[in-house]
């Protein structure tokens, strides 16, 4: 999916809410079990739920390694299940170097190769350039890369300033901007960083952000919107915990659509303030 694309969808849904696939088969209803496939049929009912309201989705790659060949295969069947309207993101946080890194992006981006073809990959910049790269030799596919992340421990090292002051988190955005544009990459900026989006705004105006954190971590939507909403939105906006498990019983799909719906009535009106649709 293209930058353009995204955009019509964001106006056309009146949203940009990503919905997170973090699905842990320990969490999943009791009636859910005696399927062959119950966290694809999760995932499965989950997207027909919130298709109309979302405009991204991302499973979080290590929810269906962790089950080895049937959880790849799970993979495999909830990335085709995820509308093509929608963009696709493997939340994967890869970062290696050379042929390794590429065999990565072949993984998530080469669906001859691995039976996937997802829009977009989250990577890991520790490793400079050549860890990215390989990803963005991909036509038409997106490198999500981790800035400003919302966990505690991101403030290890990411908010480290140089002698000229400058952070970390900064410093990656700056190196990062020279590998690819707008059209290609976007950044990972946790929701609970609130005023930090203005300096990751300060160095990428017109990128995409990858918002994790808002919902169950917390994060502000209208600290958000306030702080990193640019003129075409440039805004995604992750929920997981608070859709996809707003119930345990058999009316999951339905309680996740009603915290979907909340959401994207909220980001309905922050589009509708800045003029935006």
């Amino acid at each position: 999916m293209d930058r353009s694309a995204l955009i019509q969808q964001i106006k056309a849904k009146r949203s940009f809410l990503c919905v997170g696939l973090d699905t842990d088969i320990n969490k999943l209803p009791e009636h859910l079990r005696d399927h062959e496939d119950p966290v694809y049929e999760f995932n499965r009912q989950i997207i027909e739920a919130t298709a109309d309201l979302c405009v991204a989705y991302k499973p979080n790659i290590a929810f269906y390694e962790s089950a080895g060949a049937a959880g790849w295969r799970s993979l495999q069947k909830t990335w085709a299940a995820i509308p093509k309207e929608c963009l696709s993101i493997a939340d994967a946080k890869r970062g290696d170097i050379g042929n390794t890194s590429k065999m990565y992006a072949q993984a998530f981006f080469d669906e001859q190769m691995s039976g996937l073809s997802f829009d977009a990959v989250t990577v890991a910049p520790y490793m400079g350039s050549d860890s990215v790269r390989p990803f963005l030799g991909f036509e038409g596919k997106w490198v999500i890369i981790l800035a400003l992340t919302s966990n505690a421990g991101g403030l290890d090292f990411q908010t480290i300033r140089d002698t000229d002051g400058t952070q970390l988190f900064e410093r990656v955005i700056q190196t990062a901007n020279t590998w690819g544009n707008t059209d290609n990459i976007m950044y990972v900026v946790g929701a609970t960083r609130g005023e930090a989006f203005a300096t990751v705004r300060k160095h990428a105006p017109d990128h995409f952000l990858l918002v994790p954190g808002v919902g169950a971590q917390g994060g502000s939507l209208s600290e958000v919107c306030h702080y990193g909403m640019n003129a075409d939105c440039g805004l995604l906006v992750n929920a997981t915990r608070s859709i996809i498990y707003a119930s345990g019983g058999s009316d999951f799909a339905d309680r996740a659509r009603d915290e979907a719906l909340a959401l994207q009535q909220a980001m309905e009106q922050e589009l509708t303030s800045r003029e935006i649709i």
